[in-house]
């Protein structure tokens, strides 16, 4: 279960779960690459617990009732994750690191599609109000080789600008934090921080335009050959998502009712509370909570907007599926329940 400190303020809340998610980075250090807790499923999560992360943390309760034996390490960034499931301390990560499976040769493959990108470029009007006004600035994203570095790299790309710096703050809802702090004047947020900001400031931001984008924001992966030997423990975690996945889908407002169930982020401020039920719904609406786990046209979608930002190199069409992917326990499970 998740391990909180209790705070009854949201700044407290934050702060504590940065720290845990440090400290379990050092933990993670100095482990052994061969350390592994017989029948242990570890997975290696880049951020926070949060509002963002209840429909996966709901599905991992589900998991754990049909016997699964998990545990779940929250780090500060994605970066750490996939180093930890490279090197053997944890044999799940969620992420989307693609550049590291293609430039690095990580044995890594991707294995379900969580979530594609749903993401709002947002810029303080003090200082900017169009993509032109943003060449030769700083924008904060949530971390290296991750889905908002690679939007706004193609945004970048698409309106003939560079940026002088790329920042990497990790959770929206610090960088929603800082763009009201003024600490930051550009980034990129999710579309419950989006909402928050225009809220909380009326007339300061504004959200950049940004069309053409579809492909992965999250995704599980594993190495290889973790995923060949425990099909059956995959198999169990995959059935789960899908389940869950299918249920929010059907009705977004299950999600306050299961976190009530599971005793979900106990710690939760009551204004991210208030966020549950909105944030699942603009998520259903846009779509960006695949019925199917994603698959092959959903990989396809993400070689085309990978090798655009930059993530991947080479001709879209000619990358190869099983070199970065693995649809074996996807398919599996969709065996069992129905395509959608």
């Amino acid at each position: 279960m998740l391990k909180l400190f209790r705070r009854s303020t949201r700044r407290a809340f934050l702060r504590n779960a940065a720290l845990l998610g440090v400290a379990a980075a050092a933990a993670l250090s100095v482990l052994p690459g061969d350390t592994r807790a017989a029948g242990k499923v570890r997975i290696a999560f880049g951020d926070i617990p949060s509002v963002e992360s209840l429909h996966f943390l709901i599905a991992l309760e589900r998991a754990r009732e049909k016997g699964l034996d998990l545990e779940v390490t929250y780090l500060k960034s994605e970066d750490i994750a996939a180093q930890a499931v490279v090197s053997g301390q944890a044999d799940i990560g969620v992420g989307a690191p693609y550049a590291l499976v293609q430039k690095v040769k990580a044995p890594i493959r991707f294995f379900y599609q969580m979530s594609t990108l749903s993401f709002y470029p947002i810029v303080n009007t003090e200082h900017y109000k169009s993509w032109k006004d943003l060449d030769g600035q700083e924008v904060a994203v949530h971390s290296r080789g991750s889905g908002t570095e690679a939007i706004m790299k193609l945004m970048a790309e698409k309106n003939g600008i560079s940026f002088r710096n790329i920042s990497y703050v990790p959770g929206s809802e610090v960088r929603a934090g800082a763009l009201l702090q003024g600490t930051v004047k550009a980034t990129i947020v999710d579309s419950t921080n989006r909402r928050i900001l225009m809220e909380k400031a009326p007339g300061k931001f504004a959200v950049l335009p940004m069309e053409g984008v579809s492909a992965t924001d999250e995704a599980l992966y594993a190495n290889a050959n973790y995923l060949a030997a425990n099909k059956e423990a995959v198999g169990t975690l995959v059935e789960s998502l899908v389940q869950t996945w299918r249920e929010i889908n059907d009705d977004p407002a299950a999600v306050a009712g299961l976190r009530a169930k599971y005793k979900l982020l106990p710690d939760l401020p009551k204004d991210l509370e208030a966020d549950i039920g909105p944030y699942f719904q603009e998520l259903v609406a846009g779509k960006s909570l695949p019925q199917n786990g994603g698959g092959e046209a959903a990989v396809r979608d993400d070689f085309a907007f990978y090798t655009l930002s930059g993530q991947l190199q080479g001709d879209a069409k000619t990358l190869e599926l099983t070199k970065f992917w693995d649809l074996g326990p996807l398919d599996a499970a969709l065996a069992k329940a129905g395509r959608r």
